[in-house]
């Protein structure tokens, strides 16, 4: 917290955040995280004590984040979109003593946690008067600090725990890449329930002195006009995101001036070559790549003093500080341009999974963290993700990325929007399947499809079944739910 204060203390009457509306200084933000941390202690919350909140965007959230930091207490976002069962598992499984909602949340809270453990969030911004002031907590690097909850391949969420240090570190590092200064205004449409929204986008613009101005939640026409209106110079999203943004625009043959707009950032899935093509023809802006994981970031990225354009298809050159190896499946190291597991340090790496001693020890490596992403490094020192380990397709012995099968499909004029899985098959045990959105207005059938695949993949590659849909299910994070189309093939 000391972090922030001192940038609070240096940018006093400076605007920090904005939110429908309203705008606090950053003196009004340090008042605000105070009243809120004398809330916080009255109610039995201090040094390790968990807490969770669940809600849409809002002001309250980076409150609640920044009081925990003071405290010393373990924050708990949740996503807004969580379920019952979700929320109830989340707030068991942390340990936290008190759930804040929203109004919009706030029947889904009372079906999940205990009417005595229930909180509006709008209390934080409640008046301290009467309450004790908070005395100066003695908080190490080390010091627990955040519980994200994200999926997992098992079906039960991951619970990854974040110390200070990690978010102190993050935040310089990114700060770095990017070039952040106080000038800059980071607009904030991710969920704050997730590290992307909460530390990556909004705590970062805050540590660096600027301006986040929050959206409670995506839609792209907001987004479009918010990047305009609050002469935004930072956006970040998923690539779904993005899609939304164009389409929205493609659809309504609608432009927008983003020309203040320095960065637009880009993580969570890889991106599409021709959808960046087409947002750069509309809106004059390239959408940069960034790569991170919520147990271990920053990653990959674009260093924003680095004049060079970043080779297509690659994710950016390592991040300040990184620790890297890229190793086959005996643990050697790979040489240049050879595809392998990355493995990382990065500044904000997880201490472990919480309550899972099993899948903390299996998700390191030689003290790196298994990303189970592949990729390669160029002779330049770029890098390149080329596939998720979890993801691959394994037909008849050989092995298929679906991120490659993604990329030469998505490449159709007639493609919106695409996920490739592995699909049961009696001969070759799995094939590749195609689940594709045509753009508004185009046609494209399964033959023409396949054809354009057959100019670029090896036949073994190329998807024989191809289904069309009006749209691909979304997972809590924006990316395209591919346990969803397995089981839609399953049943």
């Amino acid at each position: 917290y000391s972090h922030f204060a001192a940038t609070a203390a240096a940018h006093a009457g400076k605007a920090a955040i904005r939110f429908e509306g309203e705008t606090l200084t950053y003196r009004q933000l340090a008042a605000a995280i105070d009243a809120a941390a004398r809330l916080l202690a009255s109610l039995g919350i201090g040094k390790g004590t968990p807490f969770a909140a669940y809600a849409q965007n809002r002001i309250e959230l980076m409150v609640a984040y920044y009081a925990a930091a003071r405290l010393g207490a373990v924050f708990v976002p949740l996503n807004p979109n969580l379920t019952a069962s979700e929320v109830e598992y989340a707030f068991r499984h942390s340990g936290a003593r008190l759930l804040f909602h929203d109004d919009a949340t706030g029947e889904v809270a009372r079906a999940a946690v205990p009417a005595a453990a229930l909180r509006h969030l709008g209390e934080l911004r409640s008046a301290a008067d009467g309450l004790q002031p908070v005395a100066e907590t003695a908080v190490a690097p080390e010091d627990d600090f955040l519980v994200i909850y994200t999926s997992g391949s098992t079906g039960v969420p991951k619970a990854i725990l974040l110390d200070h240090a990690a978010q102190v570190g993050a935040a310089k590092a990114l700060a770095g890449m990017w070039g952040l200064t106080p000038d800059d205004v980071t607009l904030v449409a991710l969920p704050l329930g997730y590290l992307y929204g909460l530390s990556t986008a909004a705590a970062v613009g805050l540590q660096s002195g600027g301006t986040v101005a929050i959206l409670r939640r995506f839609h792209p026409r907001d987004v479009l006009d918010g990047l305009v209106a609050e002469r935004a110079t930072i956006f970040h999203g998923v690539p779904t995101m993005y899609s939304m943004m164009l389409d929205y625009c493609e659809q309504r043959d609608l432009t927008y001036d983003l020309s203040g707009v320095r960065s637009l950032i880009c993580a969570g899935a890889p991106l599409a070559e021709e959808m960046q093509e087409r947002f750069a023809t509309r809106f004059g802006k390239v959408i940069q790549n960034y790569y991170a994981a919520t147990e271990s970031t920053p990653v990959f990225g674009a260093f924003a003093d680095d004049p060079r354009p970043i080779p297509k298809g690659a994710a950016g050159r390592a991040a300040p500080g990184l620790q890297v190896r890229i190793v086959r499946s005996d643990g050697t190291d790979c040489d240049a341009d050879e595809d392998g597991e990355i493995l990382v340090r990065a500044a904000a790496t997880m201490k472990r999974y919480l309550n899972d001693p099993d899948q903390t020890s299996a998700a390191f490596r030689d003290g790196l963290f298994r990303t189970g992403d592949l990729g390669r490094r160029d002779a330049d020192g770029y890098f390149h993700i080329t596939g998720r380990i979890k993801d691959i397709i394994i037909r008849g012995g050989a092995n298929i990325s679906p991120s490659e099968v993604e990329a030469v499909l998505s490449s159709h004029p007639a493609v919106k929007d695409i996920a490739v899985v592995g699909g049961p098959d009696r001969i070759f045990g799995e094939v590749p399947v195609a689940f594709i959105v045509l753009r508004h207005g185009a046609t494209a059938t399964e033959e023409d499809l396949v054809a354009h695949a057959e100019k670029t993949l090896s036949d073994f590659k190329v998807p024989r079944t191809i289904r069309f849909e009006t749209e691909l299910p979304l997972g809590l994070t924006g990316k395209f739910d591919k346990k969803a189309l397995k089981a839609r093939l399953r049943g």
